[in-house]
């Protein structure tokens, strides 16, 4: 008996009927496994699918019991390359089946799921269960107002978050006092900027613009205009585009005989607008965005959608990781002088080292990077 036998005309060999039960992976084996299993499809492009059997709040020693027979069941009937595990000691046991073809997602969870319900009622009672699929990777819906990624699938994270919760916390109250003493002592700077930009250009002092945060959830982005209004997007999108495929040139700097991975001669910027740009003053908008909770003084900087859409697979870890930020370790570190998959490897070893420690020193080291004015355009 196997779980699986064809997918889109796909073959999945069948295990043998007197192949021994594998071995039963305990929460925290299963977990890791999940983890690893994401970064080989990320590489592969080969989907897995993770079953959850919840025992819908019930604790009886029945209920657990029957959830041990379904992992064994589940162990002698599956592939050898598939993974039998508690998700959830005693309450959630899990099944990943691994590498199951780029079809109709729809039509294979159907599949499994009857094929599934087959087992299950010829082996012992699912009235007290609620099964549910995952498939890896997700699709991203970006109009969703909600988050499109599915947290199942990060149960590393989800234990590393729960970990942090006190020191996150600290986090989130450094972000309020933060940006709301940015906000109060720089009210006079905001009014000579509003100023500047009305004198000298036609449009609104702010800019608005859609962007993606944490999880995949978009809100509304703040900044001080600095283009002209009505300009055409399909150039930034275009060299985005180019930049995230590895594909992009440098372009000349203002005193840095390197290069930087950015549009520098842009014509939709006006004259006020390259000045702000330059010294990062159009950044103090997003002060707000930190104080409502969307961002945070420090984190990866939130891409627009059509980034996202451009995305490697491994890429879209830097939305899951880590909240948004104003700055963060790219910009000291490098900032528009290294590449796109330089950058995201940035965002993920400070998402994978955060400490307050480390926020309090990206922090005392922006204004240096601001002043020396290096990728910024």
């Amino acid at each position: 008996m196997t779980l699986r036998r064809s997918f889109d005309n796909v073959d999945i060999p069948q295990r043998s009927e007197s192949s021994p039960a594998r071995e039963i992976l305990s929460q925290e084996t299963f977990h890791r496994v999940i983890s690893l299993e994401r970064r080989r499809t990320e590489r592969s492009r080969k989907p897995f699918m993770l079953m959850l059997v919840d025992s819908v709040g019930h604790q009886s020693e029945i209920v657990r019991e029957n959830l041990g027979k379904l992992l064994a069941v589940l162990s002698a009937s599956t592939r050898e390359t598939d993974v039998i595990g508690w998700y959830e000691s005693d309450r959630v046991a899990g099944g990943m089946f691994t590498e199951i073809g780029a079809g109709d997602r729809a039509t294979i969870v159907t599949a499994m799921t009857a094929r599934l319900n087959e087992i299950l009622h010829s082996n012992l009672s699912i009235e007290q269960f609620r099964i549910s699929f995952h498939v890896f990777p997700e699709d991203w819906d970006l109009e969703m107002r909600k988050r499109p990624s599915n947290p199942p699938l990060y149960p590393d994270l989800s234990k590393r978050n729960a970990a942090r919760r006190i020191s996150g916390a600290l986090k989130r109250g450094m972000d309020i006092v933060g940006s709301m003493l940015a906000l109060v002592l720089c009210t006079p700077l905001f009014l000579g900027i509003a100023l500047a930009i009305k004198a000298t250009s036609r449009g609104p002092v702010f800019f608005r613009q859609r962007r993606i945060g944490q999880h995949g959830v978009p809100f509304v982005f703040l900044k001080f205009r600095s283009m002209h209004v009505g300009n055409d997007a399909n150039i930034h999108k275009e060299y985005v585009t180019r930049l995230i495929a590895g594909k992009a040139q440098r372009n000349p700097s203002n005193g840095n005989g390197e290069g930087v991975f950015k549009l520098t001669q842009d014509p939709r910027i006006t004259r006020v607008g390259a000045f702000l740009r330059r010294t990062s003053l159009d950044e103090l908008p997003q002060f707000i965005n930190v104080f409502k909770g969307e961002m945070s003084l420090v984190g990866p900087r939130p891409p627009v959608p059509y980034e996202v859409e451009a995305y490697d697979l491994w890429h879209r870890r830097r939305l899951l990781e880590a909240k948004p930020g104003i700055t963060g370790l790219w910009q000291v570190s490098g900032r528009s002088r290294v590449t796109f998959d330089e950058m995201v490897r940035l965002d993920l070893r400070y998402a994978r080292t955060w400490s307050l420690w480390m926020d309090i020193k990206i922090l005392w080291r922006t204004p240096g990077a601001v002043v020396l004015g290096e990728g910024a355009h």
